[in-house]
Order: structure tokens, then sequence, then C-alpha cells
């Protein structure tokens, strides 16, 4: 996410198109786009069915698009006839105009209901809806943050945006973008590189260190030149099913997480500033290819960070700020007991030499990983962290991450499909079934396995 990619999208204006198909009739999901999918009930009189006419007025002005309509009797006491019509209708409306379109019908009809009124906010459902989770957040923009080191350098400046907007240009299932690295960007990465590899091997992460160990072989880590997306990508994917997808720069939490339930790493191309080599106030390439991507070539990682991802995708903007906050706290300044010796594994302090020594000394204070507890925790994006959490294992964080999803209130779980890079939602029997089918068969192909392997040895 970056050094402070934590930042939550609340009130955001995003001005993507439309994301995909509603699933079914039994959630409300909120579109990209800000429409809102409503299922009404409303009744009239038979001899006022002019109020019907009156209702299609109130469609016209709010531009409200009908998806279905029935009618039929009203459903009352026995002992008591009724000469009403009950209205069921689907409609599509924006949802700021929600409350206002409902005001308006009940003014023209006698009784109206909102039959579920639990909007989910829009995720992506396939990889390519990807496309539409690009928001981002411009508070360390060298064009806008007067204290960014690039902020007085009009070239620097100008070479970002040209970088950023590749990024903006790119779209799913595109060769990612080739960018020439210049002399001067080669030597900042170097000098990045140089100073951070000196204290990896008592500081970082076991898996950290086979991590950087195999990008160095595989795909040209050194000093000497900084790595193109397109080659860590197709290491990552080989590895651990991660790809990269290039970023214009800070991504809101819930477009950054949502990719990561794809397994889709959002990364930056563009380097910090020459004069401030040790710091950046937003994520850049030495952020990304050193700190998070040798962490992502460890399967038990990349399932924790999966897991982070799937939470967010239709979460309230209140879970959304909760779960920013646990990727912070560990993806970003994570650290882990490894032989009764804390080590760092989070991107931001191995990316900071500063911090990573600071973390792994006397001075900060250390909790242990309990997701309920640091969700909630108060952090720091502008100076070193008061407060490390530590984790036993990945697999440890990752079992208690699974639990603390659990807790979040959805109408809806979600399961990523890794043949077709799509999300099912499951929200109803049918659904489950047929992935409880799914999963029988991968057991039975297990179990006669272990049956040949007893044979075997029989």
């Amino acid at each position: 996410m970056g050094d402070s990619e934590r930042e939550s999208d609340r009130g955001s204006t995003a001005t993507a198109s439309p994301g995909p198909s509603r699933s079914g009739d039994s959630v409300v999901f909120e579109e990209k786009s800000g429409t809102v999918t409503l299922h009404l009930v409303f009744t009239q009189k038979n001899d006022r069915n002019a109020g019907l006419f009156r209702a299609g007025k109130v469609f016209e002005a709010f531009e409200a698009k009908l998806l279905h309509l029935e009618s039929r009797a009203a459903r009352r006491c026995k002992k008591m006839p009724s000469d009403e019509l009950e209205f069921f209708m689907q409609c599509e409306v924006h949802s700021s105009d929600t409350d206002t379109f409902i005001n308006a019908l009940r003014r023209v009809a006698d009784e109206v209901r909102l039959l579920q009124d639990d909007r989910v906010p829009w995720f992506p459902r396939k990889i390519s809806d990807l496309d539409k989770c690009t928001h981002v957040i411009t508070k360390y923009d060298p064009d806008m943050d007067q204290d960014h080191p690039g902020f007085s350098d009009p070239e620097y400046r100008k070479r970002r945006a040209f970088i950023s907007e590749l990024a903006f240009s790119y779209k799913h299932g595109e060769p990612l973008p080739y960018v020439e690295y210049t002399p001067e960007e080669v030597a900042t990465w170097r000098d990045v590189y140089r100073t951070l590899n000196s204290i990896y091997p008592t500081h970082a992460c076991r898996q950290f260190l086979d991590g950087l160990q195999q990008l160095e072989k595989e795909c040209g880590y050194g000093e000497d030149k900084i790595p193109q997306l397109s080659d860590v990508s197709s290491f990552l994917k080989e590895k651990t099913g991660f790809q990269l997808r290039p970023a214009m720069g800070l991504l809101s939490a819930r477009d950054f997480l949502a990719s990561l339930a794809f397994r889709v790493f959002q990364c930056t191309q563009y380097i910090r500033h020459s004069s401030s080599p040790m710091h950046s106030p937003e994520p850049d390439c030495c952020h990304e290819l050193l700190g998070h991507i040798p962490m992502l070539t460890d399967k038990e990682f990349a399932q924790f960070s999966q897991e982070i991802g799937l939470a967010s995708l239709g979460a309230s903007d209140e879970d959304i700020e909760k779960l920013s906050t646990l990727y912070w706290f560990t993806v970003e300044f994570g650290l882990c007991k490894q032989n009764g010796t804390v080590k760092a594994y989070g991107a931001g302090l191995l990316s900071s030499y500063g911090e990573l020594k600071y973390a792994l000394s006397n001075e900060p204070q250390y909790k242990p990983f309990i997701p309920a507890e640091t969700a909630v925790q108060s952090y720091q994006d502008q100076t070193y962290q008061p407060i490390y959490f530590v984790s036993q294992s990945f697999e440890d964080a990752t079992n208690k991450m699974r639990q603390y999803s659990s807790s979040i209130q959805k109408p809806f779980s979600t399961r990523y499909d890794p043949y077709t890079c799509s999300m099912e939602i499951l929200d109803e029997p049918a659904k489950i079934q047929n992935v409880l089918g799914q999963m029988r068969e991968e057991l039975k192909i297990l179990h006669g396995a272990l049956e040949r392997l007893g044979q075997r040895r029989a």
C-alpha cells in the first residue's frame, strides 16, 4: 500500500463507469457509478389507479430505470376485503437520490416499503474490473504537497507525471508498461539497494531473504538495474499466483485491498526524488520492489495478503478503515518471531533504513498480533511507529485474519475462483452446494493419492 496507503476512501468521488451486474435479488449492490438497485412494494386503491401514473412521473423526474413491475391484490385480513392493489417494483436509481426518491413515491402512493436497504458498496467481480479500481489519493503528490522532496523540481514532476500516465492508460490484459530509467534514477535505486542490503541479513525475516535471493537470480535484482514490472510479475505468478498491475500513485484503501483479493498487487513505477533516497512520503518503485515483492514470493504470506483483500469486498467504510489499519500494522510494518528473535516482514520497514533499525531496537513497544485489537490501534504516517505488532508465524496470522474476517457483517461470502479469475458470490444455498461439490471432488483426488502412496510403501 505504500507508506501511507492505508488512507480510507470514505467520501471519495470516483468517476469510473458502472461495475458489473448485480447478483440476484438477495442483496442490493451499489454500482461503481453510484447507482443502486432497489426492491419496492407500494399500494394503490383500485379507484385511484391514476396514482400509478403519478408514480411514473416520479421515476421520470429522478431518471430511475424500471427493471421489473408486477401487481396483485393487496393482502389484508380475510374479514376485511381489500380494494387495493399491491405493486412490486425493481428499479435502479442514483445512490444519492435514494431517500428523496422513496419520499417522493410516498407522496403519490398509500404505502411504500423498501424490501431491502442493505446496500453493499461496489466491488470487482472479475479481474478485468480492476480497471475501475484506480482512485488515487493526492495527499502526497509532488504536484500538491509542498513538503514533497520533488515539489520544487519541475523536471522531476514532469517525469513522474509521464510514468503515472502509463499506469492511467493501462487496461487489464495489455503488456505491462516498460520504463527506460535514467542514469540519475538508477543511481537513486543503487543508493537505496546498497544501504538496505547491508542490514537485511540481520533485520529481515527468512522469507524475505529467500525471496530477494530468488529475485536477484531470476529477475535481475541488483544495484545497477531497476527491475521491470513485466519480469517481476511473470516470476511472481509462477511462485505464488500473484501478478503486478501498474498504479498511478497512492490508491484508496478500498481499491487497493480489492486488488489483493484477486492476487494482484498494484505497483508504482516512478522513483523517489534523488535528494531524499532514504525516504519517500508516497509509495515508489523502491518501496514496492524492495519492500513488498520479496515477501510476495512466499506462499503463506501471499495467502495472508489475499485474505485481507477478500475480507474487504463489499465491506462498509468503517470495516475498510479497520482492514487498512490491519494491513498497515502487518504487511507494511509487521514483525514476526523466528528462532526466538524478532524480524521484520513489513514493506514499510524493509524499504526504510532508519525505521528498520529503529523497529528492532529497544525503543518501540511490541504487542502480539490480535486482529480485533490491531484494527483499532492508532498509527503514525509521518514518523516512526511507537507500537509494532508481532506475529508468531504467517500461518498463525492467516488463521487469525480468517477468524476476524468472519466477524465482518455482510449478507454474503465470497470465494475466489483461480481458473476464471473471478469472485463467486455465495449468497444462496445452491451456490454453496456447488462449491462443496467441487471440494468433494478435490478431496477424492487427495484420498486416491494417499491410497497410492500406501500401496507403494506396502
